[in-house]
């Protein structure tokens, strides 16, 4: 792994960085023409206003992904991460605000112009084409740690205490998709404050969420959008926005809060995705044969713009 690392670092700075940059060029230009959600997309709809903190997608998704324990302090009595990690890949967030406390899920958003897939020079992540699901292919990943900088929801995370380390992410239990089933934290969840199913479905029951009264008591869904199981839930205030649906060109993870998505740790985006941006800088370079150059350009374009982030 190590050497591999190494050789590929070498060619770069020493000749064949055409090569490198070529491929993850060829990602950036892939990946930016989807300018619509592939027609079989899936996703997540997390609900803080139904979040009783009560952590079982947590639990859920450890057993689900064969995640091992994060134990936090002195304690090694209980699972207990404080944030996403290279041993979580979902996790519970509270928040106080005065004497209200609020919740929050954090976990990947599967953005529709992912800057992970655009910044890997490897194709180690890929977004599919049917499912739009962004997974991870430990095989084919080098190490460099790209999309760990390039993700603005700072997502992806490095195995540092392993001898030939992964990155660690959520892939929306791809595996479980495949047979049939969905992802571990949406089973598991007795509110219905994390629903899967098709993002085109859970837009519409956001939308419907948008527009109840508070108070009055509604049938919500549980697990799935499809209405197989419901709940009753008096309705709460909520921010008349649908986080991460127009964000950074959308996303097929989206949330809903009572309160400002910034109070919950969001980062505030703007709508147009960055990767828009490189995409339009090479192809104004493309006809001049400055392709490979406009790529490496646009990978240090996110490295310095999420430097800046963290140095505020």
């Amino acid at each position: 792994m190590e050497m591999k690392r190494r050789n590929f670092l070498k060619t770069a700075l020493g000749g064949g960085l055409v090569l490198a940059t070529g491929t993850a060029g060829a990602n950036s230009a892939s990946a930016s023409t989807q300018e619509h959600m592939p027609p079989n997309a899936v996703g997540i709809l997390y609900d803080s206003n139904l979040c009783i903190g009560c952590q079982a997608c947590m639990t859920a998704c450890k057993e689900a992904n064969d995640m091992p324990p994060e134990f936090t302090g002195q304690q090694t009595t209980w699972d207990s991460p404080i944030d996403l990690s290279a041993k979580t890949l979902n996790v519970i967030k509270m928040h106080k605000q005065g004497k209200q406390l609020n919740f929050i899920k954090r976990q990947c958003m599967h953005c529709l112009e992912p800057a992970c897939v655009n910044a890997c020079p490897v194709s180690a992540l890929q977004k599919d084409k049917r499912t739009g699901i962004v997974t991870y292919n430990k095989d084919a990943c080098i190490g460099c740690r790209y999309c760990q900088i390039a993700c603005p929801y700072n997502i992806p995370k490095f195995e540092w205490d392993k001898p030939f380390p992964q990155i660690q992410k959520c892939q929306l239990c791809d595996h479980l998709l495949k047979q049939g089933d969905y992802p571990a934290c949406c089973s598991s969840c007795p509110t219905g404050a994390s629903l899967f199913g098709p993002v085109k479905d859970l837009k519409k029951e956001a939308e419907r969420r948008l527009h109840m009264k508070p108070g009055k008591a509604y049938e919500f869904p549980v697990n799935r959008v499809e209405k197989d199981k419901t709940v009753t839930h008096k309705a709460k205030n909520y921010v008349q926005h649908i986080y991460g649906a127009e964000e950074l060109g959308g996303s097929q993870c989206m949330v809903l809060a009572g309160t400002d998505f910034q109070n919950l740790g969001l980062p505030d985006l703007r709508d147009r995705s960055y990767v828009s941006d490189l995409h339009d800088i090479s192809k104004g370079l493309y006809k001049y044969m400055l392709y490979p150059v406009a790529a490496f350009a646009g990978l240090l374009y996110l490295v310095k713009r999420n430097e800046d982030k963290e140095d505020e």
